[in-house]
């Protein structure tokens, strides 16, 4: 029976919902930290190291026969990414439209607080502002896509459905991923106090875990990861659209 993690690991863990709560808790827990530090800093550096790491993870623990078991193959279906890069924008601005219609420009909106990290100047012309949205939009729709899909609807998922089974195994990762961004939006950062907003922070997390199993839904489409980075580069995409140019 061919193993899923490299000989090196497989005398340590077994590929199992044990080695995934290990995983969750090494990468996720750091990662929290560090968000909230670099939303009080305003220095975003150590947030690329994380998703370089959470994205060499499955290269890192797992054999061929593991990197495929996750979803790291060609798309079954190429309509299946297609549909998830639509869907992805659809989420993107029905949680705008969420935001705007409860909070308005107010820092309790998600895509209002998010927005101040990209520091996007009051006075820039459009052209330096398309030229800007370029560069955010491009990294929003790599790093975090592939770092945070490899990771949490790859690598973790794939130890839990040895367990749980899919579904479950589904509403784990996604209730991690849901969780692991209060760090980016609840505790925030304003007028150098910390605070949290708990009826706003709810809706966030609801809506992170529906956006996670939607991932998930794209994934086992086109039964390929890939169905899940294109989906989550596509909310990406739409929620940096809404930040530049709705807010």
């Amino acid at each position: 029976m061919e193993n899923e993690l490299r000989p090196v690991w497989s005398r340590i863990f077994n590929f199992n919902w044990k080695f995934g709560l290990f995983l969750v808790l090494v990468i996720c827990i750091p990662r929290f930290i560090l968000v909230l530090i670099a939303n009080s800093t305003g220095n975003y550096g150590s947030i690329g190291l994380i998703m370089l790491i959470s994205a060499v993870a499955p290269f890192l623990f797992l054999t061929k026969y593991g990197r495929k078991k996750i979803g790291l193959t060609r798309p079954r279906k190429y309509s299946g990414l297609v549909l998830a890069l639509i869907a992805g924008l659809i989420v993107s601005f029905l949680l705008y439209y969420i935001g705007q219609s409860i909070y308005g420009n107010h820092y309790e909106n998600w895509y209002n607080y998010i927005g101040r990290s990209y520091k996007i100047p009051t006075q820039i012309n459009s052209h330096d502002k398309a030229i800007l949205f370029a560069v955010v939009a491009l990294t929003g729709m790599i790093f975090s896509p592939i770092g945070e899909e490899l990771f949490f609807r790859g690598i973790v998922h794939a130890s839990f459905a040895n367990s749980i089974g899919e579904k479950k195994a589904s509403i784990v990762d996604s209730s991690a991923f849901a969780v692991t961004h209060i760090s980016h939006f609840g505790f925030v950062y304003i007028n150098q106090q910390w605070h949290f907003l708990t009826t706003s922070t709810l809706i966030w997390v609801v809506s992170m875990f529906l956006v996670s199993v939607l991932f998930f839904v794209f994934k086992q489409y086109s039964g390929s990861i890939l169905g899940a980075i294109t989906c989550h580069a596509a909310f990406n995409l739409g929620m940096i659209y809404c930040i530049f140019y709705l807010l």
